[in-house]
C-alpha cells in the first residue's frame, strides 16, 4: 500500500511548491536506489551530514546502500518515505527500522532522515518526521529513538518536535571528512 500525502511550502521567500510524501514499496525502493535515493544521500555526505559515510561517497555505494534497505524492506523490518518535488525528482526521504528483538518490538529507530540541500526551509524535514512518527504511532510503536552528530541543524528539528535528549558520546562517529564527532542520542514516546 502506498500513502501520498501533498504539502504545501509556507515558507515566505520561495514560491508555492508542492512535495509529496509518499511510502515506498520495497520494489520502489529499489527502482529509485541507483538514481534519487543515491543522489539524496551523495547530496548529504558532500553537505557534511554524518550519516554514516565519508567522503566522497560514489553513487554506487549509495545506490548498494538503498538497495539493502529495499531489503530489509522486504522483510518488514524497515518503512521507507520519499518527497517528490514538483518535477517528480526526489526532495527528501526518511526510514523507520523497527527493532528486531522480542524485548524491543514496541521500539522504532527513525534513520536517513534527508532532505535534499534545495529544498530545505521549507519544513519538509519536519513533515517528513510526522509522516514516520504518525506511522510508528499507528502501527503499534511507542517508542522511538534516533541519533544525530551534536550541534548539527538536525539538532533543532528533533527538539521542534518534541524530541528528548537522552545524551551525548563524545567520539562517535567520523564526519564525512573523518573528524571524530560527539553524537547526541535522542528518543520520543509516541
Amino acid at each position: 500500500m502506498t500513502a501520498r500525502i501533498q504539502e504545501n511550502s509556507s515558507h515566505p521567500d520561495l514560491p508555492a511548491r508542492r512535495d509529496v510524501i509518499e511510502r515506498l514499496t520495497p520494489g520502489a525502493v529499489r527502482a529509485h536506489a541507483p538514481a534519487g535515493l543515491a543522489a539524496l544521500l551523495v547530496d548529504a555526505v558532500d553537505g557534511g551530514a554524518s550519516v554514516g559515510f565519508l567522503a566522497p561517497l560514489e553513487t554506487a555505494e549509495a545506490a548498494d546502500w538503498w538497495s539493502g534497505a529495499a531489503e530489509e524492506a522486504e522483510r518488514g523490518v524497515r518503512d521507507v518515505w520519499a518527497a517528490h518535488g514538483p518535477d517528480g525528482s526526489l526532495t527528501g526521504v526518511v526510514t523507520l527500522v523497527r527493532a528486531g528483538t522480542a524485548n524491543g518490538r514496541h521500539r522504532g529507530e527513525i534513520s536517513r532522515l534527508l532532505v535534499h540541500r534545495s529544498a530545505r526551509g521549507r519544513g519538509l524535514g519536519q513533515r517528513l518526521l510526522a509522516t514516520a512518527e504518525a506511522h510508528a504511532a499507528a502501527t503499534g510503536l511507542g517508542l522511538l529513538v534516533l541519533d544525530t552528530q551534536t550541534d548539527s541543524p538536525a539538532e533543532r528539528l528533533y527538539r521542534g518536535a518534541g524530541w528528548t535528549v537522552a545524551g551525548t558520546i563524545p567520539d562517535f562517529a567520523a564526519d564525512p571528512a573523518g573528524v571524530l564527532r560527539a553524537t547526541t542520542l535522542y528518543y520520543k514516546r509516541v
